[in-house]
């Protein structure tokens, strides 16, 4: 890999395309240039459990924020870089979708979560929602 290369990387639960700003030995600084999954919502250490202390909302990493990823976590990436507002509208519409197709306590609240999230996206991007 090398400086200012186009690569996936995943955060958390994310996985985005960003471009290499720094090489470490442990890890890369990676700028995020597009969201292509949404990070899950609630406690990362009890998934799908919705009895925990805090469900968090997982907002996406945000357009050219850069970000610390462990080396085995980025792949170089081929192909045209897709806008980010489109991106992250997508990435957010297929999760909805999936968290919709199959009733459970942990989908309700994460798509609670979610509509929290997509007015917080309007207002960061100007992002309009169809639902």
């Amino acid at each position: 890999m090398e400086l200012e290369q186009i690569v996936t990387f995943f955060n958390k639960t994310g996985k985005y395309i960003g471009e290499i700003t720094g090489i470490y030995p442990d890890h890369y600084v990676v700028r995020t240039l597009a969201v292509l999954k949404h990070p899950m919502q609630g406690d990362l250490h009890h998934p799908k459990e919705t009895d925990v202390a805090f469900f968090h909302e997982r907002k996406a990493l945000a357009y050219r924020e850069q970000s610390n990823i462990p080396l085995k976590m980025v792949k170089p990436y081929e192909g045209d870089v897709p806008n980010y507002n489109d991106s992250l509208k997508q990435s957010v519409e297929k999760m909805l979708n999936d968290l919709t197709a199959k009733k459970s306590e942990f989908n309700i609240k994460s798509i609670e979560s979610l509509k929290s999230i997509q007015r917080e996206y309007e207002l960061m991007y100007g992002i309009k929602w169809d639902n």
